[in-house]
């Protein structure tokens, strides 16, 4: 009985299945522009107004302005021929509804329409079959996913990204045709300050109310971006320097005419700006934005300044006093005790156990923060206290030599100190004070350094070796020494470049230039230590190649040593 009562079941009507999820099917004879909807479409809600429409060309009268294409589009500018099954297309538009959405705005109604065309006897599109269904939901799902990734969330400007990305197409044609844009950085005062003493909900408020405040007297050819946190960017175009000084006068002021509204009153703001003409100051985004970025930063260098123009002079400027800074910094350390070593292990690549250690200077400022060696170092270059950093580093290790006779500990030495007529009758003068050091302690001089001056190099090295001290070649690959020359400088030992040995388990390059300065010091029997091993894979690797020596995080790192003694300089 079941079964004769499925046997009477009537097939579904294919008409309420299209009804039921919203898809219409269609004829349009384009040489006539004559177009019939299938019977169901007055049956689907969204699309029952559209279904006594006719023609094509009624039908585009609908099309919302904001729509990325139409059916007629897609049609007639298919570069496909028709080769006698017609030519597939797909389309996505928006029709205007007599409907009223919730914003008091005319509805728009998102249909993807897919079909085929088909040719007439000179090969143009003749007639079309098609189905629309409705999208809408999708479609303005998908847009505010777009906007998402494009604007910010907050403020509505937009992200740091596409502010770049429009500057990536716009510089390069702004080279080719002329003509001059500004950008300002904008960042706002003690925002810190507010978050934590109002919180950052309101935080969030003053950000946003600044925007809308900078948005307010910006030109609808002008785009602004949250940059960070408290910065926003902003792009006049056809802009020069002069026209940029009044702009930025005109967001100041209008910034702190008067207070910022929040959730808990009224904020009161103030902000500074930096600026740059591009592409004179600037050709490529990041150029640009690093200078605009320079300019900002002076406001805050300079008493009253609310706008710094970015000009070279004003870098200039910077780095002189950035040096002057650092050299302070450094001399105070020397002079009070705030010099120390980080040492960090050198192991056996066969059994894991450290055979020496190689000291790093560690330097301490006046706040008791650490200041970090790529901002000393090249300043101490310059300014030649990197010789005086040198000696107090040697001091420190003869002094931990002297308290432990099992240990060996390697040093660096600049090029300076390393080819100082002078610094052999120091490491000797060292010794006999401490006792006999030298048969522990390796100097490491930079390939980059040790082929600047051959000649000087081979008669430093021959003079550090008369001491009784070992010398390595640190950095090896960096300078690409020739075997000529590595063969007759005699060092002691090569440490590869540690560049070449982070990616190793990832980088055939770098596998294939590992394994060739291996074989080459291999065949001048010099032993050999890999820098910045960071894991087991790596450290495998180059114990099956025959490293001698493994040194990196992954066997550990540095490690402060006891605290220095006094060391008065001039």
């Amino acid at each position: 009985m079941a079964h004769a009562e499925k046997a009477n079941l009537a097939p579904p009507d294919p008409r309420m299945i299209l009804s039921s999820i919203g898809e219409a099917v269609y004829d349009w004879d384009i040489l006539t522009d004559r177009l019939i909807f299938g019977p169901n479409t007055a049956e689907i809600p969204d699309l029952a107004e559209f279904a006594a429409i006719n023609s094509g060309r009624a039908y585009a009268e609908y099309l919302a302005p904001d729509s990325p294409g139409s059916r007629f589009e897609a049609v007639m500018s298919s570069g496909e021929p028709d080769m006698g099954r017609g030519v597939a297309y797909k389309v996505i538009y928006g029709l205007l509804s007599k409907a009223i959405d919730r914003a008091g705005r005319q509805k728009v109604i998102w249909i993807e329409d897919t079909g085929r065309w088909f040719a007439g006897p000179d090969g143009r599109p003749a007639r079309a079959h098609g189905l629309v269904r409705i999208v809408t939901d999708r479609y303005e799902a998908e847009r505010q996913l777009a906007r998402r990734s494009r604007y910010d969330a907050l403020t509505g400007a937009l992200n740091r990204l596409n502010f770049i990305e429009h500057l990536a197409v716009l510089l390069p044609e702004c080279l080719r045709k002329g003509g001059s844009h500004a950008i300002l950085l904008a960042g706002i005062d003690n925002l810190a300050v507010l978050n934590e003493t109002y919180g950052y909900d309101v935080g969030d408020d003053v950000i946003a109310a600044a925007a809308d405040r900078l948005r307010s007297e910006m030109r609808t050819s002008d785009l602004i971006a949250r940059y960070a946190g408290n910065k926003f960017a902003l792009l006049l175009e056809g802009c020069n320097a002069e026209q940029m000084q009044v702009a930025a006068a005109r967001f100041i002021a209008a910034a702190e005419a008067m207070p910022l509204v929040t959730k808990t009153g009224q904020i009161a703001v103030s902000m500074r700006f930096g600026g740059v003409i591009v592409p004179l100051q600037g050709r490529n985004p990041q150029a640009a934005l690093y200078h605009a970025e320079e300019a900002l930063a002076a406001t805050r260098r300079l008493s009253g300044a609310r706008f710094v123009a970015y000009t070279p002079s004003l870098v200039r400027q910077d780095k002189r006093q950035n040096i002057l800074h650092i050299s302070d910094e450094i001399v105070d350390a020397l002079n009070g005790a705030r010099v120390s070593l980080a040492l960090q292990p050198v192991v056996s690549a066969k059994s894991g156990e450290p055979i020496f250690y190689e000291a790093l200077a560690r330097i301490t400022g006046k706040d008791g923060n650490p200041i970090l060696p790529a901002n000393i170092f090249p300043v101490a270059e310059k300014t030649g206290l990197v010789r005086l950093i040198d000696h107090r580093v040697l001091e420190l290790v003869a002094a931990e030599l002297a308290g432990d006779p099992t240990r060996r500990i390697a040093i660096n030495a600049s090029g300076n100190t390393f080819l100082d007529l002078h610094w052999p009758d120091k490491l000797n003068a060292l010794f006999n004070l401490h006792g006999n050091l030298a048969g522990r302690l390796i100097v490491e001089m930079t390939e980059t350094s040790a082929i600047s001056d051959l000649e000087a190099t081979a008669r430093a090295i021959a003079a550090m070796q008369a001491c009784g001290v070992k010398v390595a070649m640190d950095d090896f690959g960096s300078g690409h020494t020739s075997f000529r020359n590595l063969r007759d400088l005699h060092v002691d030992l090569l440490k590869i470049d540690g560049a070449f040995i982070q990616n190793l388990a990832r980088s055939k390059d770098d596998r294939f230039f590992v394994r060739t300065l291996i074989d080459l010091a291999r065949h001048l029997q010099i032993p050999i230590v890999a820098e910045w091993v960071e894991n087991a894979e790596s450290a495998a690797i180059l114990a099956d190649w025959g490293v001698d020596y493994l040194q990196g995080y992954y066997f550990g790192e540095p490690q402060v040593a006891k605290a220095p003694r006094a060391c008065a300089v001039a």
